[in-house]
């Protein structure tokens, strides 16, 4: 099983494959319905469950190099741990059904539900403000359809053909967030009306009795500013509604791939213009927001997977490969009021990005004072920072 950010031959195929379809005049996109099924119940789906424990992600760990018995150890303890599956092109879309009849398996060998965690990533100018992670979907060139035929559509029907099991979905990091602050960027307002409608369809073709969905939310440094906040939840709203209302989800993900606490007890506000302190704070003040439009209820995964110190970034825009990292709070269900779940959601050990200033996907932000040198591409394994946030894990490994 391949998981990885970095394009496979298999998926630059499919690249090529796309390209070549965008050309046709029959591959127009889809109008969003209305869902064609009943949508999950408002329960926590990680209640009396076990995650998913994803072996790509052990096999990923063990390819490691490390120079001491004390990294070793660590890394084989960092290996049994789960983390998020990330469909994020074409080809990764045919994983959805595969790991699910895995985790039917580990079912079977542990006894009790087991729940996996699935990224959706692969909108049309996907990161439209940053160049680290890149996709292989494009505005101009037929991307909305491909990503409803041969994306969603795809993930949706191994969703379908396991109606047994829990699912839990993970929307388009990045995605609404980026219509919020970044709409001057070139990239972001030619994708603004695929983001929306491409989030809505997704919602309408995964919302299912098993499947529970998580709108993703950024984090408390870029949305939970108040200049910010009123903003995205109208955003968030707009496309809830068009994908058939509030109860399509169970709820947001918060902190993905990025760097902040659940709890900062030292963090204070110094005036009602600073944002949210840490991400339970953020998720006390979006569900506030949230109510006042008459979305109420939901449950918040906050991504725990780097965020095991805190300060250790001169800005919190500065997002690619921080040195100082460390895992964190490990997984596990119901941790705090409202917080479904603390997840490792960001594959711990995988580069944000490459900091080869000739590389294509090349983001200066990868070789920012805080970035972590000698970074490779996206998605591929940066040994050095995976040893590091092991080091650096709070609690401690």
């Amino acid at each position: 099983m391949t998981r990885r950010r970095s394009f496979s031959c298999h998926a630059l195929a499919a690249v090529v494959a796309a390209a070549a379809c965008a050309s046709s005049p029959s591959l127009q996109p889809k109008p969003i319905g209305a869902p064609t099924a009943s949508p999950a119940p408002n329960v926590n789906p990680f209640v009396g469950a076990h995650f998913y424990v994803d072996p790509e992600f052990a096999r990923m760990v063990a390819r490691a190099p490390t120079s001491s018995p004390e990294d070793a150890a660590r890394l084989k303890k960092v290996s049994t741990y789960p983390t998020a599956v990330w469909l994020e092109s074409l080809e990764t879309a045919k994983l959805a059904g595969p790991t699910l009849d895995d985790a039917l398996k580990q079912e079977a060998a542990g006894g009790g539900p087991v729940v996996p965690v699935f990224v959706v990533y692969n909108l049309p100018n996907r990161d439209c403000s940053a160049e680290g992670s890149r996709g292989e979907l494009f505005v101009d060139k037929g991307g909305e359809a491909l990503y409803q035929t041969q994306f969603i559509d795809v993930i949706a029907a191994a969703f379908a053909a396991h109606p047994s099991q829990k699912v839990a979905v993970i929307l388009e990091p990045d995605s609404l967030p980026n219509l919020v602050t970044n709409i001057e960027v070139p990239a972001c307002a030619a994708a603004e009306q695929i983001y929306r409608r491409g989030v809505a369809y997704a919602i309408t073709k995964l919302s299912m009795p098993n499947v529970f969905i998580y709108l993703d939310a950024a984090h408390a440094g870029w949305l939970g500013w108040p200049k910010n906040l009123p903003k995205a939840v109208t955003v968030f709203k707009e496309v809830i509604t068009a994908a058939g209302g509030p109860d399509r989800i169970r709820g947001f993900a918060l902190n993905v791939s990025n760097y902040d606490p659940p709890r900062e007890p030292k963090a204070k506000k110094s005036g009602p213009d600073d944002p949210s302190q840490d991400e339970l704070g953020y998720a006390a003040d979006l569900a506030a927001g949230l109510a006042k439009v008459g979305i109420t209820g939901k449950g918040y995964i906050i991504d725990t997977s780097r965020d095991g110190k805190s300060e250790i970034r001169s800005t919190p825009g500065n997002w690619c490969n921080v040195k100082g990292a460390g895992l964190g709070e490990r997984p596990k269900a119901a941790p705090a009021p409202n917080i479904d779940a603390y997840f490792w959601v960001k594959t711990p050990g995988e580069s944000d990005g490459t900091a080869d200033r000739k590389a294509a996907r090349f983001d200066e932000n990868c070789v920012s004072d805080d970035a972590m040198s000698g970074a490779p591409e996206a998605g591929e394994l940066f040994a050095p920072y995976l040893i590091d946030l092991a080091k650096n894990a709070n609690p401690p490994l």
